[in-house]
C-alpha cells in the first residue's frame, strides 16, 4: 500500500502541519484524529489497516490529518475566544489547504469525512458548514457540543461552530439542499458515553428534512477502536 508523510508550513494556522496519505487512487476520506490524537492515530489503531483492500486496489485514498485541538478547544490556559479562534483557524487550513490538496492528488470531488469520538465533531461540523466540498459523513460515536469547552462563554463564533446551535436555524434552501446531497452516517452504541449526542443530532437532521442513517450497535458500549474498525469498514465504499 502506498504510505506518505507529507509536511508544509500552514499559512492559516501559522506552523507547521502534518499528514500521511494511504493509497493511490479512489475516493479519498479526510480522517480527523479523536481528542488530542495525532495524524498518525488512525495507522496506530489499524483504521488504515480494516480498509486495506480498497486502499490497495485503488479504491479509496486516506488522508490523515492532525487538529490543534491542544492550542483550541483543550487549552484551557487561554480565554475562551482565542480557543474557538484557534479553531476557526483550523478551519481555514482544512478548507483553503487540505480540501484543494485531496481534490488534487484524488482527482475526485466527492470527499468521505470521518472521525471517532470528537474527531467526529470535526467531520461533521465541516460537512454541516461547508456541505459544498464534501459527499458523505461517517460519524463514530460523535460528540457535537463544544459548550462543555468553553467555561460558559459564548458568542457567535462558539454559536457558528456548534451543530446542535445552528443547525436548527438554518433555513436558506440552497445550504439545506447542499446538506442533504451528502450521504450522513451516525453511529453509536447502546451503552455509549455519546448515545445522547446522537440521539439529539439525529433529531435536529429529521426535523431539518435532513435524511441520515443510524446506526446504534444494541447491547454494545461501542466507543472503542474494535468497533470503530468494524463500521469505518461498513460505511466505506
Amino acid at each position: 500500500m502506498h504510505r506518505e508523510f507529507k509536511q508544509w508550513y500552514s499559512p492559516s494556522l501559522g506552523r507547521e502541519m502534518r499528514m500521511l496519505i494511504f493509497g493511490h487512487g479512489g475516493i479519498p476520506i479526510l480522517a480527523f484524529p479523536s481528542s488530542m490524537g495525532s495524524f498518525y492515530e488512525w495507522e496506530d489503531f489499524k483504521m488504515v489497516a480494516s480498509l486495506s483492500e480498497q486502499l490497495e486496489h485503488g479504491h479509496n485514498m486516506m488522508f490523515c490529518v492532525e487538529s490543534v485541538a491542544e492550542e483550541s478547544f483543550y487549552n484551557r490556559s487561554v480565554h475562551p475566544h482565542v480557543r474557538i479562534k484557534r479553531h476557526q483557524q483550523y478551519e481555514e487550513y482544512i478548507i483553503n489547504e487540505v480540501v484543494p490538496l485531496i481534490h488534487h492528488r484524488s482527482g475526485q470531488h466527492f470527499i468521505i469525512a470521518s472521525g471517532a469520538s470528537f474527531g467526529a465533531y470535526y467531520a461533521a461540523n465541516f460537512v454541516f458548514k461547508n456541505p459544498w466540498h464534501f459527499g458523505k459523513l461517517v460519524s463514530l460515536s460523535g460528540a457535537f457540543d463544544i459548550r462543555s469547552f468553553m467555561d460558559g462563554f459564548y458568542s457567535d463564533d462558539v454559536y457558528f461552530n456548534n451543530p446542535p446551535d445552528y443547525l436548527p436555524n438554518i433555513n436558506d434552501h440552497n445550504t439545506l439542499e447542499a446538506i442533504r446531497r451528502n450521504q450522513i452516517v451516525l453511529t453509536y452504541g447502546d451503552y455509549d458515553p455519546c448515545k445522547a449526542a446522537n440521539e439529539h443530532l439525529s433529531h435536529v437532521l429529521d426535523a431539518k428534512g435532513i435524511p441520515h442513517t443510524v446506526d446504534m450497535q444494541h447491547g454494545a458500549f461501542g466507543h472503542d477502536w474494535p468497533w470503530w474498525r468494524d463500521l469505518i469498514r461498513q460505511y466505506v465504499p
